[in-house]
């Protein structure tokens, strides 16, 4: 089943903004106020995506993040595992391996629409997303 955590989608929106910067590093505080979120949530969320190697962070006046390959080379689909794993491949509600009833209530719509959200992540990278909209 989908879910996006709220630090995913921290993830996402922050990786977009880096994304648009053009490898010139950005302020936690700058990203924190141009998405209108927590400082201290959004920094626990760039530590682990700098772990995980998506971003890198320079300390000192001037500092900040960036994008550690470019935009291009990074699909939604990374940003979001880094931050909450890999899409379970259970879609029971119950989470039974098979559903006990002889039969999913939702047919095969919760498998389906997991398999396109992760298509759709995959398939989409930075500056994809970045090229279809105006985010600035």
């Amino acid at each position: 089943m989908i879910q996006i955590s709220e630090a995913a989608s921290l993830a996402l929106h922050s990786m977009m903004l880096l994304a648009q910067a053009e490898n010139e590093p950005l302020s936690v505080d700058a990203i924190a106020a141009r998405i209108d979120v927590s400082r201290a949530h959004l920094s626990k969320v760039l530590q682990r995506l700098s772990k995980s190697g998506l971003v890198r962070g320079t300390r000192g006046p001037g500092g900040g993040y960036a994008l550690s390959r470019p935009p291009g080379e990074i699909s939604l689909l990374e940003v979001y595992v880094a931050i909450d794993g890999p899409l379970p491949r259970t879609t029971c509600l119950l989470g039974h391996s098979k559903c006990l009833l002889g039969g999913c209530l939702f047919g095969e719509l919760l498998t389906q629409t997991t398999r396109s959200f992760e298509e759709h992540l995959a398939g989409h990278s930075l500056a994809d997303i970045v090229r279809k909209g105006d985010f600035s």
